[in-house]
């Protein structure tokens, strides 16, 4: 019997026009990793949050979901609150008490366990994750990696039998990522915990997954092995959704299209043993550096746009420095990306860059003046901030209040009901203008974010984490856009995790550490030196083509090949 069975789900929130989930039926097996995949807006956060019950969303819903054979509704409170537990995307949202020591015990004092028990499972969980160091520190001082180890940690407190997941490394830096994937492949194989996590990182995923369910419009599109899963979608030339499978994936069956399901490699190991021997054959095709890449390189220096000099700056007089004799320089139409480890201050930099920060010492200039010193209404209508948290530029009830009613405090500069309709197309915002911002999945929040930035046409264009909870579709539409943008005359900066979109779309990276630039080169430069900050395909082909860092590097290489291809 399923430890966990779906029939027929479908759920509406309300006033939207179509079902999240329309007739969805799955069943989960005790011990099982099931992966959900698919667009923004498909239905898996939905998903998620009817499968926990004290989060399950208000709307309209028909068909069942049984949990050990009895309808969830009639689990006992006390149990499903024990034995589902849910980690979420923004580590921030889940966080209650000061201390990390309180947050572990904040769950099992609020169910009346005795204090010895608890005291216990503290020993046990941070013994396990290894955070005995961070038990007396304070919640607020910890990096984003380290708070969602302890929410994850503190879920696992109440042991458990299943474990959901919405994007749980969407904010986190690769090596934080991985750290919190291994984590989960685990207590899947050391403690046959049932795991059923939606998410984008699927290179990473992928090789952990039992079976990937592709979600698309509420429905189950694909559901199976990852290899049978990978196969169906090429062999029914699925152009859609290629896209959601890893790139190592798509590259053997691009390859090889004759390929069967076993061949196909789901991480860098298998992939260098499936293909490393075409790979010898054809190695270097053409002459060092006269392939043309994907990544764009950088362009000539120009007189600087933004100057930060000798920056040092820290939050309060008695904490650490965050940046700390950094210099920095601009140009205009730049397209910069800045890379580190959670807590290297890149969010830091762009409020530095957006004004909303001063610096202690040195200097932080646009144009020559200081940013603090430009009137705010100057300063906001060129310089365009989009924060991490999406949520922070929600003001209304419905997502076309949000954009008609900010285009009308921007008449002034020009902006008009057309603005705002060509920002809704580009976005895809159309069938949720009626829905609460608050209801929208994490990449129909972010895509909102954007276009509401976007509706003021700034000159200077600064991200946190644009790409957070955004499916590869959409980060492709992203590219594409600022890619425009820049052609436009817009300069882009951008702190983000997610390597394969700053390698497809950057000009330039930048990585941040100990508080200053380490280092800024072009994109093929950074990724194909990188060990952990680089991208599966890098890993996987660098032995024979150094500088291609994503899949359309490898086949712009192949064609010389081809005659000796079999």
């Amino acid at each position: 019997m399923a430890l966990i069975e779906v029939d027929n789900l479908s759920f509406t929130y309300p006033q939207a026009p179509r079902p999240a989930l329309d007739k969805v039926s799955l069943s989960v097996k005790a011990g099982e990793f099931v992966l959900l995949c698919g667009p923004a807006g498909s239905g898996k956060t939905t998903l998620l949050r009817l499968l926990k019950r004290e989060i399950s969303p208000h709307g309209k819903k028909t068909g069942r979901t049984l949990y050990g054979g009895q309808p969830l509704e009639e689990v006992p409170t006390k149990q499903a609150a024990q034995e589902i537990g849910m980690v979420f995307q923004n580590p921030d949202t889940q966080i209650v008490l000061d201390t990390v020591i309180h947050e572990l015990a904040f769950a099992m004092e609020n169910l009346g366990y005795e204090t010895a028990v608890i005291r216990k499972r503290v020993a046990e969980v941070s013994g396990f994750f290894g955070i005995e160091e961070l038990l007396d520190k304070s919640v607020h001082h910890i990096s984003g990696g380290q708070k969602q180890i302890i929410n994850l940690a503190s879920v696992l407190m109440l042991q458990p039998k299943v474990l959901l997941l919405d994007e749980p490394t969407a904010q986190l830096d690769p090596v934080s990522a991985q750290e919190l994937l291994s984590m989960l492949k685990r207590l899947n194989q050391e403690l046959a915990m049932t795991i059923i996590i939606s998410e984008h990182r699927l290179e990473a995923l992928f090789p952990l997954a039992d079976r990937v369910v592709l979600l698309d419009h509420g429905c189950i599109r694909y559901h199976g092995p990852p290899r049978n899963v990978s196969y169906a979608v090429v062999n029914n030339h699925d152009r859609l959704f290629q896209k959601y499978l890893p790139s190592l994936a798509q590259l053997k069956l691009q390859l090889q299209p004759e390929s069967k399901p076993q061949d196909i490699p789901l991480d860098v190991k298998e992939a260098r043993s499936k293909l490393g021997s075409l790979f010898d054959r054809v190695a270097n095709p053409k002459p060092s550096g006269q392939a043309t890449f994907t990544s764009a390189t950088a362009k000539p220096t120009l007189p600087p746009l933004f100057q930060l000099k000798e920056v040092f700056f820290r939050y309060r007089k008695d904490a650490p420095l965050v940046l700390k004799n950094l210099k920095l320089a601009i140009s205009a139409g730049d397209y910069l990306a800045v890379l580190g480890g959670n807590g290297a201050g890149k969010s830091t930099l762009l409020k530095l860059l957006a004004g909303l920060h001063k610096p202690q010492r040195g200097q932080a200039l646009y144009k020559g003046q200081r940013i603090d010193s430009i009137k705010p209404e100057k300063r906001f209508a060129q310089i365009g901030y989009l924060a991490q948290n999406p949520m922070l530029y929600f003001l209304f009830d419905h997502v076309g209040d949000e954009l008609y009613q900010r285009a009308q405090k921007l008449q002034d500069q020009g902006v008009s009901v057309r603005s705002v309709e060509e920002l809704v197309e580009l976005f895809e915002l159309g069938p949720l203008l009626d829905r609460h911002p608050y209801d929208l999945s994490g990449g129909e929040k972010q895509k909102l974010a954007l276009a509401i930035v976007l509706l003021s046409a700034p000159r200077v264009l600064l991200m946190d984490e644009p790409t957070k909870g955004l499916d590869p579709v959409a980060k492709e539409q992203l590219a594409k856009l600022l890619h425009k943008l820049r052609g436009d005359g817009l300069t882009i900066v951008m702190a983000s995790h997610d390597v394969e979109f700053v390698a497809m779309s950057a000009a330039s990276c930048a990585l941040l550490f100990d508080g200053a630039i380490a280092c800024r080169t072009s994109p093929s430069a950074f990724f194909s030196q990188n060990y952990f900050y680089t991208t599966a395909i890098n890993r996987a082909v660098r032995d024979w083509f150094p500088q291609a860092i994503v899949l359309k590097d490898v086949m712009s290489l192949w064609p010389k090949a081809s005659s000796i291809l079999p």
